[in-house]
């Protein structure tokens, strides 16, 4: 029986970010099921006690409880991952991966918000919303344009890492809050070479690029 659980929803972008890199890096896992739409089982008094926030996803690992999906990849990373593919050790690399960690955090729950308000029905300003993202992957989309005009296929270095991994889901499900990825070239040839990635796994929402 694996020591790895995954309190998971479905449908939700940043459980499917956990279930990715565990199984990109062949970590065998169980999941534990939440309720988080309609039901908010999230919130619930048992929840809390493992994330007292009250949000998914939460990981244990034997008797580690983690909550905090970029803290959860930087653990997977650095557990699991040797040699050190995924969260690089030299300085510049490892910097420059946690700076879009951070803007996965801190700027994409706007794109995370407004796919749960157009497929859910939760309240809030789907055009603010999406308005919002929309920059954000301007940001992202100017990034990769840079790259691939240096010959480079990847967010961070030669290769991917958790930079790729935290943002790839949230864009690639983008359409279904109104996200015309035709918008985003440089973005819709990258999610095309991300979906090869041995390990990859897909989800409801999430284009078939050919």
């Amino acid at each position: 029986m694996s020591a790895i659980t995954l309190y998971n929803y479905e449908l939700d972008d940043s459980c499917y970010r956990v279930r990715l890199l565990l199984s990109m890096l062949g970590r065998p896992y169980e999941t534990h099921a939440v309720d988080m739409v309609p039901g908010n089982e999230q919130e619930s008094p048992a929840m809390r006690a493992l994330n007292p926030l009250g949000s998914l996803p939460v990981l244990k690992d034997g008797d580690l409880v983690l909550y905090g999906t970029e803290a959860i990849l930087a653990y997977l990373a650095k557990a699991y991952d040797p040699a050190g593919t995924w969260l690089p050790d030299d300085p510049s690399a490892f910097g420059q991966v946690s700076q879009w960690l951070t803007f996965s955090a801190s700027v994409l729950p706007a794109a995370s918000m407004a796919r749960k308000v157009s497929l859910f029905g939760l309240t809030g300003d789907e055009d603010a919303l999406r308005a919002t993202s929309r920059q954000a992957f301007r940001i992202m989309d100017d990034h990769m344009v840079l790259r691939q005009l240096e010959g480079a296929e990847w967010f961070v270095g030669n290769n991917p890492t958790l930079a790729d991994l935290t943002l790839f889901p949230i864009f690639a499900l983008s359409r279904d809050f109104g996200i015309d990825h035709d918008e985003f070239p440089a973005l819709r040839r990258w999610i095309r070479r991300f979906r090869t990635i041995t390990g990859f796994k897909t989800m409801p929402g999430i284009p078939d690029y050919h």
